[in-house]
Order: C-alpha cells, then structure tokens, then sequence
C-alpha cells in the first residue's frame, strides 16, 4: 500500500509540473527564510551562555532613585570589588574588569596593537575562556604577567612557543606570557586579546578608592546552594558602609546570562531589550512558513475536482477515509522533503551573504545530532501543517456525487481559503508599513542637525610619547598645512566617556540629580569640532591662561542652571572651579535617536585620552593623511599611526537600525512573493470553479475585460479587508516601536495609503493574469458536456 502511494504521490508531480513547482518553490522560500531566523536567533540566544556555572555568575549594577524615577547602570567603583570579596563569604569569586583599551606590544623589531584589558585573577575561574596553555591558578599572578589568545600569539611569536617569552607593552614594562587562552568564540560580548592582573594597574597608581568613580564592570561568582533571594537582599545596602557620598544608591545583582538580551531598564525593572528584536523576527520566521504552508493548502484545494474522481474510486473500492488521509499527508510530506531540500541548497549558498547583512558569522552544525533531529522535525511539522487541510478536504467527497457528475463544490468552501489569503496579504501590509516607517526614522536621524562638523574631521588616541610632545606635534602639524586645527578631548566627539550628576552651582536646588555629561578639551575645540558658538568665545591658553579651569556650556545645560547670563559664572566640579567662558549650541554627543542632553565642556584642567584633526580641504585627503603620519611618525615613532573619520564612526550608531531595515525590507519581499503564490492559487481555483459561468458568458457576448472585472473584483475585496485589519494593527506596533527613541518621526496617512495601493496593485496583478486566461479560452470546450 505504501508503495502505491507513493508512486501515485510521485506521478501526481510529474503530471502537474506548474502546480508541483509552485509548491515546491513556495515552501522551499518559507523553509529557507524560517532556518535563517532561526540560526540567527540560536545565535543570539547563545551569548555567553557557555560558561559553566553561568547560573551563579551576575554582573553588579547599581540603582539609585533620581528625581523620582530609580536609574540602573552597570559600570562600578574600583573599590567595590574588594569590599565584596571581605564582607560576603558567600561568594566565590569575584573579578573586575577594566575597560577594553589598546596597548602597543613589541618584540624585537615587531610592534603589533592589541586590545585587552586587566582583571583580577578570579577572572578566569569567573568565565569558561579555557585555556590553551597555562594554569589557570597562576597565569595571572604575578604584576608583570599577561595571558594572550592563540591568534594573538600566532601574529607576535608566529610559530614559536609563546610560553615564557617577553614582551614590552607601551613601551614602558616587560611582560612574560603565562598563558594561551583559546580564542573567544562569537557569541561573546567580550572582545579581548590580552589580559593583564589587576596589580598591573595598582603599580601603574591607576586604582583608587572613590566610590563615586563608577568606571569598572565587578562580576562574581556565588557559592554553590546559596539562596540567591537572600543574598541579593543583603547585598542591596553595600555602599551604605562605603559610599557617604551616596549612602542610598542600592547594589543589584544581576543574571550576566541575561545581560545580552535584557539590557534595558526603566524605573529599576528589566523591561527588556534585544530580546524584543529576537522575538518580533521569530515571529516574522513563524508567520513566512506559515504562509507558505496556506499556499500549499490553496493550490492543493484548487485541483479539488480533478482529485476527485480519484477519491471516489479509491472509497468505492472500500479505502477508508483515514487511509485517504494519510495518502494526502504523504505527499505533502513528499513536497516538503523536496522542499527542504531546495532550500537546503539555497542556505548554503545565500549564508555567507546572510551572516554579512546581520553582521555575525552564522554556520550550521552538520556534525550536530540536534540539527539533524530539528530539520526533520521541521520537515514533518511543515508537511503535516500544509497537508492537514487538503487531506481532510479531499478526503470528505462523497463517491456517489463525484461519479455520478453531480459534483459540485459549494460557495461555503472557499471561505477558509479567502480567510487565509486575507491573513497572507495582513501580514504583507503590515511589513511594508514597518518597512516605510523604520525607513523614514533611519532618514530622519540621519539627515538630523548634528550641531558640529564631522567631514574632513579625525581623531587618534594619546598613546606613548604623544602626551609630552603633544605641544611641539600639535604647532608641526598646523603648520604642515594637513590640518586646520587640532585639539585634545576626553573622548571622540561621537562617545560620551563621562558624566556626573555632582556638579554645583549657584542656585542648583540639592536634590537635583539631573545627570550632566562631560567633555574635557583644550586649546580651539569649537573651532576644530565645528560647534556653533552662540555666546562667549574659544578656549585659547595662549591669550588667557585661565582658559585651564575654563568650561563651555552647551544650551540645554544653560537651560538647566537658569543662567540668563551665563558668561563668568562658576560651576563646581571634581573640586574644582571652572568659569564659562562660552555657550555652544545643542550637539548629538550621545545617541543620534535620543534627546540632546546638559553638557560641559571642561577646560586643560582636566584629562585627555583623544586628539582631534580638522583636515584642509584644499589638499586631498591622502595627501593629508600622509603628511599627518610623518609628523607623528617624528614624534611617536615606536606606535604606529591609526586614525578613524568621525563620519564614519558616526554612521556605525545606524547600524542596528539599518539592520533591522533591512531585515524588514528582505523578509516583506519574500512574504508577498509566497502570498501572491497563495493568491495565485486562489485566482486558479476560482477560474477552474466558474469555468462553465465563463464560457456561457462569452456566448451570451460578454467581453475580456468584463470577465476579467467579475473574476477579479472578489480578490480585491480580499485585499481590501486585509488592509482595514493591517493599518490599525501596524499603525500600534510602529508607534510603540518610535516610542524608544525621543527624536522620531509622526506617522503619516499616505505611509498606509502606499502599503494599501501597493498591495492592491501586486495582487490585481497576480489574479489578472489568470483572469486573462479564463476570459480568453475557448468556450465551446467547458460547455460541450452540457
């Protein structure tokens, strides 16, 4: 019996090659699309999430209640980590980690920049990065000791065993690499080369004790069967016993298994985060291959009458319906194995371009007995799913009807049809109004006054000897004619590297805790940076000396302190006092997306980590490049010359958004491809239902164009629901979509109007050219067996 079915299974394919090939084509698309979501979600989802004893790893954050509503953030005091370790023996381990930073590692004549940071010993007993060579108890032991990764090692020792061996780091200290580590998998949010013990950073007098300095991430590790509610209520009052500056700020504990996903918080609670993007396009993955399992059910239920006879016969000769059944569900599981391996093949060829579009290197696990054990399962739920309505169809025609030719097929049974092609072209709607609006926003950001000047604008790091020759480097390169004007900040102008909500000034109500950000420049930064000066003038210490405590306030801060007139005023800071000297117009310091918030821009004062270069334009930008690190060359010659484009590291803050655009963009494509499958299928069910109505017409006269109108009206109407249940559901989501961001555009009516003509059009289209071929057959050959 099997065989029998199989072979009718096959012949029905050979003989219906249009009809096979839509089906076909239609799931191997929806197969593909859901596999690719869901390597990336699988990927996403896995971040960090294989460490061992990752239950008992959290990350420490503080919250504190500011103006009424309670902040989180996860950066912590140096002396944080310590006191824990004293005063909690339920923890295990406890590390801090220093900020990500580039050191310059030489060796012999070879000088390579890499990227790590210092921790303290518990580090690698905190995380599972396993080590190649090495003991983890005493890699990080000794001060002058540092751990690099294979990859690392490989590009400064090459084949040489690393173990040992010295290098230099900033040109300054010796180290012996202790340790290989494997390198760090993909899906880590750390992105280290090296590590180096946190002694390192107390011999370099880098450590303090301030507890208002938050600028480390502390981790711990809980001991085995502690009651982690209890322990977190402890915690909670740490700083009451450290911190007199801010006694009330709490101490939470937080899952780093959820740091990834659940980043966000607002009011104190986890509101979440990536995880929203992760589940929408998950649902985006499930809705595609539930579309294209409607099309198979729609074209299968379209040959209704020529399967017919054959389900009469077979019942005649006594097949029981659930025999009939289990033939119809086995060639749907037929089309959908040679679905899957369509599309198969295509995920083999399209994944590199995929992983590209969503930056992250995705592959697939042949070795994997999961995979193997998901992708069949995910064939049989698809063939089950898309052969569930045409076996319970076909197989209910009754054998005396259908052999007597009193067969006909009511009304009522297109209406799940129509439901599931309205749903099909919702869905459709629905992603072309996201498509239009997280398009629009991504413009409107984009074309956003930024309030300073990022083109022809550099900026490099203050490494090795560029401190102390920052003077003699700074008056050579202006006068080289490269650059225009050079200054030094605290940060690139596209980060924010510090704020604070401690800064003092007359009239400041005591329990304003407003945050205000800070940004620490010298000599020409509005100059340099483009700002637009509205009040006051530039920092310039050769002409005013005490430009060193001088700040410069931006409007929004001005706004803040009620200053009317804010020119010679003084602001507390850091202990210091800093008079204003200028008013800048609001500029995007922070997230494009984001509202502009209180800055200050301190004076010489303060400290420099970045040098800023306005290039002339006059010269090309090669040559001036050129010249640039030959200058520094003169000056820093051991470190090699690197430099980014401020308009290029500003771009990279789209990169999500465009992302997600694109994404959107992508899959919409392919849901109103599959759809117009289904709506196709329909349009061919419908012209084979009424072919006698058709032909009878055109011997009574009617023209093509008036039977093109009559099979094509009811399709419209479909659409046209599709598109009243699509604009109030996409015009919801969007709109709270918009609500994360402060500077977003007001959605407009023609947005739906676009996505409802647009759809009316493609699917006017598709029912056409069936419509076309159903008025222009010949009449006499659906009419003779009358």
């Amino acid at each position: 019996m099997f065989r029998n079915y199989l072979k009718v299974a096959w012949r029905n394919l050979i003989r219906n090659k249009s009809f096979s090939v839509l089906n076909i084509v239609g799931l191997s698309i929806g197969l593909t699309v859901f596999t690719l979501i869901v390597l990336w979600i699988n990927f996403e989802l896995g971040f960090d999430r294989f460490h061992e004893n990752q239950e008992r790893i959290y990350e420490v954050n503080n919250q504190y209640a500011i103006e009424g509503e309670i902040w989180t953030w996860n950066s912590t005091p140096k002396a944080m980590a310590p006191a824990i370790k004293k005063d909690y023996p339920e923890v295990d381990r406890v590390s801090r980690y220093y900020y990500d930073t580039p050191f310059l590692f030489s060796v012999d004549e070879k000088r390579i920049k890499a990227t790590g940071t210092i921790v303290d010993p518990d580090f690698l007993h905190i995380f599972s990065f396993p080590l190649v060579q090495g003991s983890i108890e005493s890699v990080l032991s000794d001060v002058n000791s540092v751990v690099i990764t294979e990859t690392f090692a490989k590009k400064i020792f090459g084949d040489k065993d690393p173990i040992g061996e010295l290098v230099k780091i900033d040109n300054a200290d010796s180290f012996k690499v202790t340790g290989v580590l494997k390198d760090l998998p993909d899906n880590t949010d750390f992105t280290f080369e090296f590590l180096v013990p946190w002694d390192y950073l107390i011999q370099k007098d880098w450590d303090d004790n301030n507890w208002g300095n938050n600028s480390v991430a502390t981790y711990v590790k809980l001991k085995e069967n502690v009651d982690f509610n209890n322990f977190s209520a402890n915690i909670k009052t740490l700083r009451k016993n450290y911190d007199k500056g801010s006694p009330d700020m709490e101490t939470l504990l937080y899952p780093y298994s959820r740091t990834y996903l659940y980043s966000e918080f607002e009011n104190g609670k986890e509101i979440g985060g990536r995880i929203e993007l992760i589940r929408m396009f998950g649902f985006i993955a499930a809705i595609i291959l539930l579309i294209a399992c409607i099309n198979f059910m729609n074209l299968s239920t379209a040959r209704s009458e020529k399967r017919a006879k054959e389900v009469g016969v077979r019942k005649v000769m006594g097949a029981p319906k659930k025999y009939l059944i289990y033939q119809f569900l086995g060639e749907s599981m037929l089309i959908s194995s040679i679905a899957a391996l369509l599309a198969f093949v295509i995920i083999l060829l399209v994944l590199p371009s995929f992983s590209n579009l969503v930056g992250k290197e995705l592959s697939i696990d042949f070795t994997s007995k999961e995979f193997w054990l998901s992708a069949i399962g995910i064939i049989l739920f698809t063939g089950m799913l898309a052969g569930s309505y045409p076996a319970l169809y076909l197989s209910a025609f009754k054998p005396s009807a259908v052999l007597k030719g009193t067969f006909h097929k009511a009304n009522t049974l297109i209406t799940p049809r129509k439901v599931l092609v309205v749903v099909q072209f919702s869905v459709a709607i629905i992603l072309i109004t996201a498509t239009l609006i997280i398009t629009q926003q991504l413009e409107k950001v984009q074309d956003r006054q930024l309030g300073y000047a990022k083109d022809n604008l550099i900026y490099t790091f203050i490494e090795g000897d560029i401190e102390k020759n920052y003077g003699a480097l700074r008056e050579e390169l202006l006068k080289s004619g490269a650059a225009t004007s050079v200054t030094k900040t605290s940060s690139p102008i596209t980060e924010s590297w510090s704020n604070t909500w401690g800064i003092e000034w007359e009239g400041k109500n005591e329990n304003d805790k407003t945050i205000i950000l800070r940004l620490m420049a010298d000599d020409a930064v509005v100059k340099t940076l483009g700002l637009e000066l509205l009040e006051g003038r530039d920092m310039d210490l050769q002409k005013y000396p005490t430009d060193s405590t001088a700040v410069i306030l931006n409007e929004t801060s001005v706004a803040l302190m009620g200053f009317e007139d804010p020119i010679g005023k003084i602001v507390n800071d850091n202990g210091k006092k800093w008079h204003v000297i200028g008013v800048v117009k609001d500029f995007v310091f922070n997230s494009p997306f984001q509202k502009i918030e209180p800055l200050v821009i301190e004076g010489a004062k303060g400290w420099f980590n970045v040098v800023h270069m306005k290039l002339n334009e006059a010269n090309t930008t090669a040559n001036n490049l050129a010249t640039i690190e030959r200058v520094y060359k003169n000056y820093n010659p051991e470190y090699p010359f690197n430099y980014d484009f401020v308009d290029g590291e500003y771009a990279k803050k789209f990169s999500d958004q465009q992302i997600t655009s694109k994404l959107a963009g992508l899959f919409t494509l392919l849901t109103i491809l599959i759809s117009c499958l289904g709506l196709f299928g329909l349009a061919s069910y419908m012209a084979e239902n009424r072919i006698k109505e058709v032909g009878i017409r055109k011997v009574l006269g009617a023209s093509v164009g008036t039977i093109v109108t009559l099979l094509s009206k009811d399709f419209l109407k479909l659409v046209g629901i599709s598109i009243l249940i699509a604009i109030p559901v996409s015009w919801y989501y969007m709109s709270n979509w918009l609500e994360d961001f402060a500077f977003r555009i007001t959605i407009s009516w023609w947005v739906f109007a676009i996505a409802g003509l647009l759809t009316l059009v493609i699917a006017l289209i598709t029912v056409s050219f069936q419509a076309v071929k159903a008025a222009r057959a010949n009449p006499v050959k659906s009419l003779r067996t009358e």
